[in-house]
């Protein structure tokens, strides 16, 4: 089959790989119909992570069963599935307890890593789905099965394989509830879906800071109040919009890579900001990638994933702070019938369908954060 294959850093090309084959009677190979390239394959991509060549990319996949498993008895092939970017077996004790994102079984590194997902750094040995063919280990426990209209409605159902649960579990870290407002960091594709998220749950008024234009255009779209930080404080126009008290609600949706307005990475900036711009006893989520090591971080600390925090304010100011990667079956099930019903569209921002084989062309115009770039999906069936 056709894959998308990391060599070194900006450096992938479309590889003729061995199809993946049933290794284990939970297993299920699905046919990739739609995979999105999401922003936390850029970290991967540039070098900023151990992400060792020779490994297929890719973990927000949607695409339609083609082979089970002996043992397999609830998914059935012709079934068109979302495959939730974490590998979680359903049996231990954090998937027993919701948090799939943290399953015990699926590293093989567990104590001392745990949680997995497909094509990724640090997280098992799992081959990504920007393929055409995807074997996806105990497949009855983590496959989601679409509606009718699963093919028809792809470019949406294709968002619950991550981006959209997590920008939905940014909210619900932070305690996000109805008529609260919010400020989310970041208009990035995560930030964006926290935005349509917080909609959906009746968020009062809802904030989103970028400096891009066309990401600032979408989050507006979506209802959010677009704040270029560019322009002036974000803290302090935060602050003009909530009457001097603060947002109730904070969404941290950049992650390590954070840079300031002039170009200069700063890990920290965004967390500090949110504490800042958060009023007393407020809540913070944050879903941005933060890793243990960096080889590409600005110093130090930033070399060895340690960020600094203001603390201090932070205690003081009786805020919460949740973070982590989201369980997304915690939540797809029910974004999926949000999508069937009309009452949510995640592929508002989806701004670019192209075929598989472009992929490398579409890694480094993403990678660039280029105008118009927001979020691609890549589609084996194409071209």
């Amino acid at each position: 089959m056709k894959a998308v294959v990391y060599h070194g850093p900006r450096d992938v090309s479309v590889d003729e790989v061995p199809d993946p084959r049933i290794t284990d009677s939970r297993d299920v190979i699905v046919k990739i119909i739609a995979t999105n390239i999401c922003g936390s394959d850029l970290h991967m991509y540039e070098g900023r992570t151990d992400m060792e060549p020779g490994r297929i990319l890719g973990h927000e996949n949607f695409g339609e069963v083609v082979e089970t498993g002996a043992a397999v008895e609830r998914i059935k092939v012709g079934d068109i599935v979302s495959v939730p970017c974490n590998v979680a077996c359903g049996t231990c004790k954090n998937c027993d307890a919701g948090l799939t994102s943290y399953c015990v079984r699926a590293h093989p590194d567990y104590p001392r890593l745990c949680g997995a997902a497909y094509g990724f750094a640090g997280m098992g040995p799992y081959q990504g789905g920007q393929a055409e063919y995807l074997r996806v280990p105990w497949g009855d426990f983590n496959l989601c099965r679409m509606p009718a209209d699963g093919r028809e409605r792809q470019n949406d159902y294709v968002m619950l394989s991550d981006i959209f649960p997590t920008g939905y579990h940014a909210t619900e870290m932070a305690g996000l509830r109805p008529g609260e407002s919010v400020v989310i960091m970041g208009a990035g594709p995560v930030g964006l879906m926290a935005a349509l998220s917080a909609t959906l749950k009746g968020a009062g008024k809802i904030m989103v800071v970028d400096r891009h234009p066309d990401r600032l255009a979408l989050a507006e779209r979506i209802g959010a109040i677009p704040i270029d930080d560019s322009r002036g404080s974000p803290v302090e126009q935060v602050l003009e919009l909530t009457g001097g008290e603060g947002a109730d609600r904070g969404c941290e949706c950049v992650g390590y890579q954070a840079h300031d307005p002039q170009g200069h990475e700063h890990p920290d900036d965004t967390l500090n900001t949110l504490v800042r711009s958060v009023r007393v006893t407020g809540g913070i989520g944050v879903v941005g990638v933060f890793v243990t090591e960096d080889p590409g971080g600005p110093d130090e600390l930033g070399r060895h994933g340690r960020v600094p925090l203001n603390y201090g304010l932070h205690w003081f100011k009786g805020q919460s702070m949740g973070g982590g990667v989201c369980p997304v079956k915690r939540y797809d099930r029910h974004l999926r019938n949000l999508i069937h019903t009309g009452k949510a569209r995640p592929s508002v921002i989806l701004s670019h369908e192209l075929p598989l084989h472009d992929a490398p062309d579409a890694y480094a115009h993403f990678d660039k954060r280029e105008p118009g770039w927001t979020k691609v999906t890549l589609k084996p069936s194409l071209g």
